[in-house]
């Protein structure tokens, strides 16, 4: 052995790069899916038409629809952490469980507020955060975090 053969470089074996390249671009077209449901199921299960408040500029429909989206992409990856070896088995049980969180995250947040008595319609409304609207926001994340960690 020569100094020279430590130098040599072995040709990568790039084998599975277009199985990993395809994985990517499904499993963000997946992910951009469930994220648009999870805004449609968040503004249709919130008082008001949340993307226009959203617009607007009023700072508590903006927490509340980043957190709800922070806690469904929570669900996603670990979705896709936990899918199976099989893409296309993958890509379906991402897709059941992110439908699931999406169900179970709109569900519980509004559950919440009706025991705490919030009134997160008026919350949306206002120019200045609201305690009400970080309630929920963090009702969106930790739920997102139960659902997420549940899928393993």
């Amino acid at each position: 052995m020569t100094g020279y053969d430590v130098l040599a470089l072995s040709a990568p074996d790039l084998s599975d790069v277009p199985r990993g390249i395809a994985a990517i671009v499904l499993y963000a077209l997946l992910g951009l899916v469930l994220m648009v449901l999870a805004f449609y199921v968040i503004d249709w299960t919130t008082p008001g038409k949340l993307r226009d408040f959203v617009r607007g500029g009023y700072p508590n429909a903006a927490l509340i629809t980043g957190s709800g989206l922070i806690a469904m992409a929570l669900v996603v990856v670990v979705a896709i952490w936990h899918s199976y070896g099989d893409l296309g088995q993958g890509l379906a049980t991402t897709a059941i469980y992110g439908v699931v969180g999406i169900v179970v995250q709109a569900a519980a947040v509004r559950f919440l507020e009706l025991v705490v008595n919030i009134n997160i319609g008026d919350s949306l409304k206002r120019e200045v955060f609201t305690s009400e609207a970080w309630v929920v926001a963090a009702a969106h994340l930790a739920i997102g975090l139960v659902v997420a960690v549940s899928i393993s």
